[in-house]
């Protein structure tokens, strides 16, 4: 299952990107907002995939769109079990992938266009996360991190 959410700098790709993931055969929850609303928050829509991603499967992802990308990133990696990565190129959204197994691609609207988006989405959904022992101790290390 993937989720998907977005505020009103965001609307416009979601449903673009819903589009095609429906398109493409995904299973996806859109979260919200379903109605353009210029007042809403992007904290909202974030908090929502980010609870989705927290309580569910550990193969479930999760994609967020807002303007920049830095205020979704921030609140969704509150989440213990979430890591969510900004996709402002191919190369970021592979390695976050590969490396430190994401599960929540967070799109930048006002920097990316519909074909970026779509192309991210696809490598995001597409890449497998490198499953050798350097990788798999440093994302151990990471998941068993508690700050106080």
């Amino acid at each position: 299952m993937i989720y998907i959410g977005a505020d009103h700098r965001g609307f416009e790709l979601k449903a673009v990107v819903g589009e095609w993931l429906l398109q493409n055969g995904y299973e996806f929850e859109d979260v919200g907002n379903h109605i353009f609303d210029p007042d809403d928050d992007y904290v909202d829509y974030a908090i929502k995939v980010g609870e989705m991603i927290e309580g569910g499967e550990k193969n479930e992802r999760g994609i967020i769109i807002c303007g920049s990308g830095h205020g979704v990133e921030m609140v969704a990696n509150r989440f213990p079990r979430v890591r969510a990565i900004i996709g402002y190129n191919s190369q970021v959204t592979v390695q976050g992938r590969e490396h430190e197994d994401a599960n929540i691609l967070v799109l930048p609207s006002d920097w990316v266009d519909q074909e970026e988006a779509i192309v991210r989405v696809n490598l995001f959904l597409q890449t497998e996360k490198n499953t050798s022992a350097r990788y798999e101790k440093r994302r151990a290390k990471f998941m068993n991190l508690r700050v106080r």
